[in-house]
């Protein structure tokens, strides 16, 4: 006699048995389902997280005018590049000014496609006498940029001065107030943070680098900027390039944002792997 769960048409016959094992394969199925679902959910959320620090760190460190320096040392020359991150709101920028500090006395502004750029000058109360002996009467206090076409506002851009750093300032800080001119407003970045405070103490503050000592081996060579109008022709010293690397904020940011994204690839492998066919149990 024939045994088999079959009719006599030869359709299976749906025993208890088997109805309990494809309700278990079910279940492990839905089960292997969810988990694959909570790890991708896991691994989005620390991407997320991650592309948000990386984006924190490089707004953090470009959010505000900052100065890229060649050089720090005292009595060198240095090229100091402005990076101007973004316009005024929506308001595409016009014109830069910046105003150097008491102990340079003159800058030469690089071209700059696009932008005019010239010397403002005031008369000083007291002459100065150089190391090589000139007199200077006056000096330059800003250096104003001035758009032919003006910036759009979701656009950066980088001025770049070459000056003569004072050889007494070893370890203070120079500021750089900058006033920024849009087509409609303006941004005075002239804040100083109190003290022991850093850039994001204030809303606005004025760019700034810190100068060093001297290296043992001398100062480097004299570039313009080196005391007032009476060195004015001299020729530029040797300055490596200012556009140095990422911040060590923004490298530890993108790294997030990398292994986020190697969360993410982890978490999508295992949701796609509880989608592929599987063996009966």
């Amino acid at each position: 006699m024939n045994t088999e769960n079959t009719t006599t048409a030869g359709t299976p016959i749906t025993t208890p048995s088997s109805r309990n094992t494809r309700t278990a394969r079910t279940a492990r199925a839905a089960a292997r389902a969810r988990n694959a679902r909570v790890l991708l959910a896991r691994a989005g959320a620390a991407a997320a997280a991650s592309a948000a620090l990386a984006l924190s760190g490089a707004g953090a460190a470009s959010a505000h005018v900052s100065i890229d320096p060649s050089a720090t040392e005292a009595g060198g020359s240095a090229l100091l590049a402005f990076g101007i991150p973004h316009g005024c709101g929506e308001s595409p920028t016009r014109q830069v000014a910046i105003t150097l500090p008491e102990g340079i006395n003159d800058a030469t502004p690089t071209a700059h496609a696009n932008w005019t750029a010239r010397k403002v000058t005031e008369k000083l109360g007291t002459p100065i006498t150089t190391p090589d002996g000139a007199t200077i009467t006056e000096r330059t206090s800003q250096i104003v940029y001035t758009a032919i076409k003006p910036l759009p506002a979701e656009l950066r851009d980088d001025f770049v001065l070459s000056v003569k750093l004072p050889a007494d300032a070893a370890g203070s800080t120079l500021r750089f107030p900058t006033l920024q001119t849009c087509t409609e407003g303006r941004t005075d970045w002239a804040q100083v943070p109190a003290e022991g405070g850093g850039h994001d103490a204030v809303e606005y503050p004025a760019p700034s680098i810190e100068v060093t000592s001297a290296a043992a081996s001398g100062h480097a060579e004299d570039g313009h900027g080196e005391g007032g109008h009476a060195t004015a022709g001299s020729d530029d010293g040797d300055a490596s390039s200012p556009m140095a690397g990422a911040s060590g904020a923004e490298s530890a940011g993108w790294a997030g944002l990398v292994a986020g994204l190697a969360g993410l690839a982890m978490g999508t492998l295992a949701f796609v792997r509880t989608r592929s066919p599987r063996g009966s149990a």
